[in-house]
């Protein structure tokens, strides 16, 4: 299943722009990074879906900061919902896939 469409393209505007800088200290840069950057490890997020699905992206940055990501496709945009550290969790079943 394809969940990223081609080309990659990032949805910002007033209501995502700055939102997870001012909230969690992660920036646009750093959460666009976390798509192109190996291991990338995608899931639906089922419970948080309603009319368009949502997904969670665990991934790291180019300086290797580890980020989990709440995202959802708008046509062919990703549009990104939340971004912040993973979690003591997140991080240790990324680190062992």
């Amino acid at each position: 299943m394809q969940i990223i469409p081609e080309p990659t393209e990032f949805e910002w505007d007033e209501g995502n722009l700055n939102k997870n800088q001012l909230k969690h200290g992660v920036e646009n840069q750093e959460i666009e990074e976390i798509f192109f950057n190996l291991p990338v490890l995608f899931s639906p997020d089922p419970k948080h879906s309603g009319e368009e699905g949502r997904y969670l992206v665990l991934g790291q940055t180019d300086k290797h900061r580890k980020l989990s990501i709440i995202f959802t496709v708008r046509k062919t945009k990703i549009r990104v919902i939340s971004a912040r550290p993973m979690s003591l969790k997140e991080r240790k079943f990324y680190e062992t896939k």
